[in-house]
């Protein structure tokens, strides 16, 4: 999965891109995120799933608590509440609840 931003990343800087900071300092700050508050993705212990439906549904979940319910010191909210999508941010039960 990350080695398709790095990739991305290679090919914008080879074109130089100038207007394209704001885009990596984006890509880099959501990379550095789920590779720290998502250890599953690293592999290198034993809390990674080990069937594909169930890695599948921890990586949808940690993407619906990201932007709905876990509040980002930069905007001061959600992301979801941020663009519209959800009039205040969720609660974990309201996640759960919605996923099911």
């Amino acid at each position: 999965m990350f080695h398709h931003l790095a990739e991305l990343q290679r090919r914008m800087d080879s074109v130089g891109w100038e207007k394209s900071d704001r885009f990596h300092m984006e890509v880099a700050t959501a990379r550095y995120a789920v590779q720290l508050q998502m250890r599953r993705f690293t592999r290198l212990t034993n809390g990674h799933s080990k069937r594909w439906e169930n890695h599948a549904a921890m990586i949808g979940l940690y993407f619906g608590w990201y932007n709905y319910c876990r509040v980002h010191s930069t905007i001061k909210t959600t992301p979801a509440v941020a663009q519209g999508l959800a009039d205040k941010p969720w609660s974990i039960e309201e996640l759960l609840a919605a996923a099911a």
